[in-house]
């Protein structure tokens, strides 16, 4: 059987980086490896290959791809693609600033002008169509792109609910959203203990008559919390729900995803 070709990224050159806020990062990437990046794809997931610290670009693109004692060379995380503004030539990728050493947040929070690393996709939106009566979408930090995302695209007269919890009352930002949507800031300042703030929120709420669609985010013990309250007790059709965790407290990214894989088994 032949062997099917190693797959080849983009390598993506930063135009610039900075902070939205305290505990989140916007960097922008632009050149013409993006003159054929999919259009209407915010909020789709994206691999971002990451160079060791001090690598040069020579050895970083030289290396792809390589192995070293059964563990790639560079590590791999998975984002969301924020932007993209096709007439520039812009990506945009935010990154939560954990004050970590998180290969993805110590190259986000050292990144600037001509930094760079490798991207693959993005995937599909995870939401193609908004016909719903009403909307409810929830994120914490690191889900904040899918859910600002999904907001903008919107009809502008949906109404709803936007519930995000984030480490600091500094990370309080004006977002782009229909009139008709309500917006909730939860403070959650250690985001490393298990919270309740979301799914107490979402049980003690008014639920409108008719038809929700969800966008829901965040650490899989909130997601586990309310994706049981959803399904089981207030019977959403598993359709009209994205609901996914895209982390979990104590785990790596690698761990993570086999924990869900073996959930979804």
């Amino acid at each position: 059987m032949a062997l099917r070709p190693k797959r080849r990224p983009r390598f993506l050159t930063v135009k610039s980086a900075r902070y939205l806020s305290p505990n989140f990062i916007r960097v922008t990437f632009q050149g013409p490896e993006l003159s054929d990046f999919p259009l209407g794809h915010e909020g789709a997931n994206c691999k971002l290959v990451l160079p060791r610290e001090n690598e040069s670009r020579e050895s970083f693109e030289k290396h792809f791809g390589a192995e070293k004692a059964g563990k790639k060379l560079h590590p791999v995380r998975t984002y969301t693609v924020r932007a993209f503004r096709s007439d520039q030539l812009e990506l945009d990728i935010d990154f939560v600033a954990h004050g970590d050493d998180g290969p993805a947040t110590k190259w986000a929070q050292q990144a600037s002008e001509g930094s760079f690393l490798g991207f693959f996709g993005p995937s599909q939106p995870k939401i193609t169509s908004f016909y719903a009566d009403w909307y409810l979408v929830a994120a914490d930090l690191s889900a904040m792109p899918v859910a600002e995302a999904t907001l903008e695209m919107l009809p502008a007269e949906a109404k709803g609910v936007a519930l995000f919890e984030v480490p600091s009352k500094d990370d309080i930002r004006n977002l782009e959203l229909p009139a008709g949507i309500e917006v909730h800031w939860l403070i959650q300042e250690d985001v490393h203990k298990p919270s309740t703030a979301q799914i107490d929120f979402v049980r003690a709420m008014h639920w409108p008559e008719g038809t929700v669609q969800t966008c829901i985010a965040g650490e899989s013990s909130v997601i586990r919390a309310l994706r049981d309250y959803l399904h089981n007790e207030r019977r959403l059709p598993k359709a009209d729900t994205y609901i996914s965790g895209y982390w979990k407290i104590g785990l790596i990214e690698e761990e993570h995803q086999k924990a869900k894989r073996a959930d979804a088994a």
